[in-house]
């Protein structure tokens, strides 16, 4: 049986791919409002929200994104491997997971395209990252 071995710098550069790529994903420049309108929310309900509180359970939850896609790739991934693999995550288990989700609390398409494609992007660059790290 093979030994885990985790690449701890590539894994937090990993976990930070995630509020990049959602800081930009659901930025005004990108899909802020749809995102907004298709979610039901309001600028004032975003200003309601904790966002300190928001942001550490966020940032707790890449790492643990981020370590389990490490696992998952082995010592011995390659840059190709990872993000074949971070792409394959992203569109095959998490989107179609989301996807199933909003299928039956009958949320619209467009925000599974929107929630989905970040997750999609997101894991393609962590796998990136921790495979091609070296």
């Amino acid at each position: 049986m093979e030994t885990v071995h985790f690449n701890y710098p590539a894994i937090l550069v990993a976990a930070l791919i995630s509020f990049v790529v959602g800081g930009a994903w659901y930025s005004p420049l990108l899909f802020a409002r749809a995102w907004m309108k298709e979610a039901g929310l309001d600028d004032a309900a975003l200003k309601r929200a904790k966002l300190g509180k928001v942001f550490a359970l966020a940032f707790l939850c890449s790492l643990v994104m981020a370590f389990n896609l490490s696992a998952f790739l082995g010592a011995k991934a390659t840059l190709a491997f990872g993000t074949m693999a971070g792409l394959a995550t992203g569109l095959g288990w998490v989107a179609m997971s989301l996807g199933i989700i909003y299928l039956f609390e009958q949320r619209s398409l467009k925000l599974w395209l929107i929630n989905g494609g970040c997750q999609v992007v997101t894991y393609t660059l962590m796998g990136a990252v921790i495979g091609g790290w070296r």
